[in-house]
């Protein structure tokens, strides 16, 4: 996986939580995971398909999430997640997704999403059925959580 693949990821992550959430937000240690792994709680996936396939999940807990849709919602309090609360996670991958693409657009990488799907559940694993490395972002979010992004890219065979 190009480290150019990832620093957009990564630089979008960190920008739009820290506007959106007002937060401090600190980048824990990278890892790589080569299998399955069990998702938190709650999780937005976003394809990706052009120059290079893959895939990028937005990976947290179930009460970070309604902490999150929280306070995008200017201090509204979730207790469950409702449509609106899912809405929430979705565009805050679509604004991290978005940002991050532009970048690679600059930088000449061609490529399309597919819209976000939200996942959630307890005992839900996602595969890594690409035979890459996902590289795992924390993102430590202050009393709102952590957010895990979770990206698998190669170039298109």
């Amino acid at each position: 996986m190009r480290v150019e693949y990832i620093n957009p990821f990564v630089e979008a992550t960190f920008n739009v939580l820290k506007e959106v959430l007002n937060t401090e937000v600190k980048r824990g240690e990278l890892y790589l995971k080569e299998s399955s792994m069990k998702i938190m709680g709650v999780a937005a996936l976003v394809g990706l398909a052009g120059d290079v396939e893959g895939r990028v999940l937005f990976d947290m807990t179930k009460d970070t999430a309604l902490k999150v849709a929280g306070v995008m919602n200017g201090g509204e309090t979730f207790t469950v997640l409702d449509d609106m609360a899912n809405a929430t996670i979705t565009e805050l991958a679509n604004m991290i997704t978005a940002q991050a693409v532009t970048k690679l657009h600059d930088l000449g990488f061609r490529f399309d999403l597919t819209p976000p799907a939200l996942f959630s559940g307890e005992n839900m694993e996602i595969s890594n059925t690409m035979k890459v490395e996902a590289l795992i972002v924390p993102m430590e979010l202050g009393p709102i959580g952590k957010i895990e992004v979770n990206v698998v890219i190669r170039e298109r065979l």
